[in-house]
């Protein structure tokens, strides 16, 4: 008789809540510390946040192993994965800004209520993007969702090095100021009394923006309609490549994430439609584009 396999350790890592901040109406900042997180290099670097479910006492430490085999499904912690906007090692703060409507979702109520000495539980982190030296200037294009990951790319930036961000944010309130060094130009859009779809200002910017020489490094994040458009205009119209594998040299690559769960696919064929809006929470996408791509030759 075989005897079962050993459960896998899934211990997740732990981090303290150490104060709050309006930064603006609908967005929050969360500071916590933590001895358990391990920066990567990167300036996307995202976490998987565990909430757990009200009324359920979980076991210290937390071990999703232990929750999955002896738990109901309905008690399992929800999972939602967040951009880091800061990490500092000497002082181990762990900073992390959330999107805030009121009651709807379950980390905005969560961030609304944080008080110093709650326990958020996650792991990660993982990420794959930060503004890349070689780069002759840096293209940087988002909604809010991606304010956190631009504005640590932006502070990131070498002194001098160039770089064109747009925003699109619901009005003036919402609007971020970034740190750093580097020659950047900060476009935000507002969707409050227009009377476009959602992220057709960022399309519209993209088209129209006038590409300076030399090699860029792109960066985009939003809802996945919007993205999917912008990465027409850069693979499509303007001939970057849509087939290169993602590298740290070259290439492009995108990130879904859906629910909470990041995975990873492939940049589409250029006959491939949009994707379906999301049902239940906007699907998010991102686009990376390295430096060194090379331009298709022209035929003779």
């Amino acid at each position: 008789m075989t005897s079962p396999a050993p459960r896998r350790n899934r211990v997740c890592k732990r981090a303290v809540v150490q104060r709050t901040e309006r930064i603006t109406p609908h967005m929050i900042r969360v500071v916590l510390t933590s001895e358990d997180f391990v920066d990567n290099g990167t300036t996307d670097h995202y976490v998987k946040l565990l909430f757990g479910k009200p009324g359920v006492e979980y076991p210290e430490p937390l071990d999703m192993g232990v929750v999955r085999e002896t738990f109901p499904a309905e008690h399992w912690p929800t999972m939602r994965t967040y951009t880091v906007r800061s990490w500092d090692e000497d002082s181990k703060e762990l900073t992390i800004d959330f999107v805030y409507h009121g009651d709807e979702g379950v980390a905005g109520p969560w961030a609304a209520a944080a008080k110093p000495g709650d326990v958020l539980w996650f792991n990660g982190p993982g990420g794959a993007y930060a503004p890349d030296e070689a780069a002759d200037w840096h293209l940087l294009v988002g909604d809010e969702s991606a304010l956190p990951a631009i504005g640590a790319a932006v502070e990131q930036l070498r002194p001098g090095a160039r770089a064109t961000v747009l925003l699109e944010v619901e009005d003036e309130t919402e609007e971020q100021k970034f740190g750093g060094s580097g020659e950047v130009d900060v476009t935000f859009f507002h969707r409050a009394g227009s009377d476009t779809a959602r992220g057709d200002s960022l399309v519209a910017a993209v088209a129209a923006l006038d590409f300076p020489s030399g090699d860029p490094h792109i960066f985009v994040h939003g809802e996945a309609g919007f993205v999917f458009r912008i990465r027409q205009n850069l693979f499509t119209d303007r001939g970057l490549p849509a087939t290169a594998s993602p590298s740290p040299a070259t290439g492009a690559s995108a990130r879904t994430r859906t629910a909470g769960r990041p995975r990873r696919r492939r940049p589409p064929a250029r006959s491939e439609k949009p994707p379906p809006p999301d049902d239940q929470r906007p699907r998010m996408e991102k686009v990376l584009l390295m430096p060194n791509w090379k331009r298709p030759q022209a035929a003779k």
